[in-house]
């Protein structure tokens, strides 16, 4: 764990909820999570990162998937009723939230309200590491707390590496 980094909203929000975390944090110029995974020391399955996804009417859902995986956007938007959904670009995403991409993170944007969606293969991990909402600092939770405080659904969002289906790479 890192002590000097500077407290973050997520983690008073954590903290508010009374769920335990740790820090890791990694040098803030790595763009994808992955890489990321790679310099905490975990498996990229244990990393997720958090993808902003325009829904009709201009509203918007956050999306956490493994590092290691990209999101089916056709199966997002069928598993929640819709026919499409998009992902908007890096500066969209930035201007939406906020935050810089590579340092988006659902614990940070509680304010914003809007649906939390999380890969169902986090049910095969205790714990994940998720952006905290700045570049180069994770925090890692048990599954169960996060889906509890963020009120996330668990859905079947990733896509196989091969299927074509992407996202933008980004380490938040």
């Amino acid at each position: 764990m890192s002590e000097d980094v500077k407290k973050l909203n997520s983690m008073r929000f954590l903290e508010a909820q009374g769920v335990p975390y740790e820090v890791f944090t990694y040098d803030e110029a790595i763009r994808d999570g992955v890489g990321a995974a790679e310099a905490m020391g975990f498996p990229p399955e244990q990393v997720y990162k958090t993808l902003v996804v325009q829904l009709k009417g201009g509203e918007y859902a956050l999306v956490m998937v493994p590092a290691n995986q990209t999101l089916d956007l056709k199966k997002f938007a069928r598993s929640i009723g819709l026919k499409k959904a998009s992902m908007p670009t890096k500066r969209g995403a930035e201007a939406a939230t906020g935050l810089k991409t590579g340092g988006i993170g659902a614990l940070a944007l509680t304010h914003k309200r809007w649906g939390v969606y999380l890969d169902e293969s986090a049910q095969a991990q205790e714990a994940i590491l998720v952006n905290a909402g700045q570049r180069g600092v994770n925090v890692k939770v048990k599954v169960d707390d996060l889906v509890r405080v963020l009120n996330a659904r668990m859905v079947d969002l990733s896509a196989d590496a091969d299927s074509g289906a992407g996202d933008e790479e980004d380490a938040g």
